[in-house]
């Protein structure tokens, strides 16, 4: 007899459905999954086994007869042990050792050797998957309803046991649905902008930066604040909005990644407790890779491509410190995300995009020692060597960089004084106006920020005076900006328009913005 159950696997960022068809006949003992199955999908065979026989029922090697399991379509790789608790199912059903109709339900879990449901990864993409192949419900392990819950319009049932399951199907001891769960923004973060003590220009950069998604460079003297006012960025970005939060949430469930990056030192118990789990992302990702990363790291990849930190950090903050020690071909990948937004990663079992919209913080010091022009302290490189270290960053990816900013030394009686600076907290109303702003601005084209802004609208929602155009040309000569850089600039300045909330571009924020352009040598 012959039985189909439904279950599915994470593709890329996506859920696929996979049907999952179990045959059992007389024959020589035998158990069979085909279908392209990898070793932890064919190691189910053992898991099931013995999770039948600790909750009662007779398992297949106890048995004369023939198993055959087939996952559809044959032709696509199957990865993972979210098959087990539908390939259970489907064994006793096929075998006559219960009677019930699965319906339209999906069924995912790995199965321990007593019969518990283990949680998987990527529960929120494969609910979504359900929802849109019009699944009745899906039926997860205890710890996956609440992520799979997040996405309405399906029956979501949390299931501790293999028999839980079965006494719910048989309609003998039905479980429970799990209730949607509730959405709140949150903007709580472990550091806040009044911590740094001076450094009002970085501060400054960092502000046009968050407010209008733009990447950002910092370079100084080890210990000026770079970390710090990195890690201090999140706090004055906007919350996220429910649908990014849904976004980010698939792709660090997929990933296998805590589901909240906020540090147990968070301000709130609120967000002490988000930093434990969750079944949303809170906070806006901020990934910070060792320079020691190697480029299926940064990138993504493997035998099938799984996302990495460029990805990870989608929607937040990428952080690369020591900028220049990381290896020149993971400088170089980061071209296409930091131009459209995506990677693209190709193999030879299939190609696959990733987003990849993050806001990248590059730091370094101006030499390997860190003394480079230095007023106390002597630069003890080589000039071959101070060559090397700022050859790293090639001509393309200065270009896609928006705003370049020192970081210099703090006077030791600053870092005394009480400080009067303002709370992350202000600097966030004033970011928070101006995206606004940004989105309604370009709400039929899609896009949400100024940094995102093609070519084709920019004159027009970028118009430049005539004196602001004068400027610009003279100082693109001057400083020998490349197309790139220049429509960068009008971006930048059409961004510090926005946090002024003034509906045009004027000659002094021009100005301004030319200010955080690389001074000629320094790249």
């Amino acid at each position: 007899m012959a039985v189909r159950l439904y279950s599915a696997e994470v593709a890329g960022l996506d859920g696929r459905i996979i049907d999952v068809e179990v045959d059992v006949s007389k024959g020589l003992r035998s158990f069979t999954v085909v279908g392209l199955a990898d070793k932890a999908v064919d190691e189910a065979k053992e898991r099931i086994s013995y999770a039948i026989k600790n909750i009662g029922f007779t398992p297949p090697h106890k048995q004369n007869q023939k198993v055959i399991v087939s996952l559809a379509p044959a032709d696509i790789k199957k990865e993972g042990s979210g098959f087990d608790l539908a390939i259970a199912l489907g064994y006793l059903l096929a075998s006559k050792q219960a009677s019930f109709d699965a319906g339209r339900a999906l069924f995912l879990g790995e199965l321990a050797l007593d019969g518990t449901l283990r949680p998987i990864r990527g529960v929120l993409a494969l609910s979504s998957t359900a929802k849109n192949e019009k699944f009745d419900s899906i039926i997860v392990p205890h710890g996956n309803g609440a992520e799979a819950a997040l996405i309405r319009g399906i029956r979501v049932f949390e299931a501790q046991m293999l028999d839980d399951v079965i006494s719910h199907l048989a309609g003998e001891k039905m479980l429970e649905p799990v209730a949607a769960s509730v959405w709140k923004e949150t903007a709580d973060a472990p550091h806040d902008f009044c911590d740094v003590r001076g450094q009002e220009t970085a501060k400054r950069a960092l502000e046009i930066a968050a407010a209008g998604g733009h990447n950002v460079f910092l370079s100084g003297p080890p210990g000026t604040g770079k970390t710090l006012l990195a890690r201090a960025l999140p706090s004055i970005l906007p919350p996220l909005a429910h649908e990014e939060a849904l976004e980010v949430t698939a792709i660090h469930s997929i990933a296998g990644t805590p589901l909240s990056p906020v540090s147990p030192n968070a301000r709130s118990d609120e967000s002490r407790r988000a930093s434990r789990g969750g079944p949303m992302m809170q906070t806006r990702p901020f990934r910070s890779p060792h320079h020691t990363s190697s480029y299926v790291a940064l990138v993504g990849g493997g035998a099938w491509p799984r996302p990495g930190e460029v990805t990870l950090a989608h929607r937040g903050v990428l952080f690369l410190d020591e900028f220049p020690e990381f290896d020149r071909r993971v400088i170089e990948a980061l071209r296409q995300p930091m131009e459209d937004g995506v990677i693209t990663i190709a193999r030879a079992k299939g190609t696959l995009q990733f987003p990849a919209r993050f806001m990248l913080v590059a730091a370094m010091n101006p030499c390997p020692c860190g003394n480079l022009g230095s007023k106390t302290k002597e630069c003890v490189c080589p000039p071959s060597a101070i060559f090397r270290y700022g050859r790293k960053i090639s001509g393309p990816i200065a270009d896609r960089i928006d705003l370049w900013t020192e970081v210099g030394l703090v006077d030791h009686k600053e870092l005394g004084e009480k400080t009067s600076a303002p709370s992350s907290a202000a600097i966030r109303k004033r970011i928070v106006a101006a995206r606004a702003l940004q989105e309604r601005r370009y709400k039929k084209l899609g896009i949400r920020t100024n940094s995102e802004l093609g070519i084709r609208n920019l004159e027009k929602f970028g118009a430049l005076s005539g004196d602001a155009r004068l400027l610009l040309d003279a100082a693109a000569k001057k400083l020998d900006l490349s197309p790139r850089a220049y429509h960068r600039v009008i971006k930048i300045a059409r961004t510090i328009a926005d946090l002024e909330k003034e509906a045009h571009i004027k000659e002094e924020r021009l100005a301004e913005a030319l200010q955080y352009r690389p001074k000629t040598g320094n790249v």
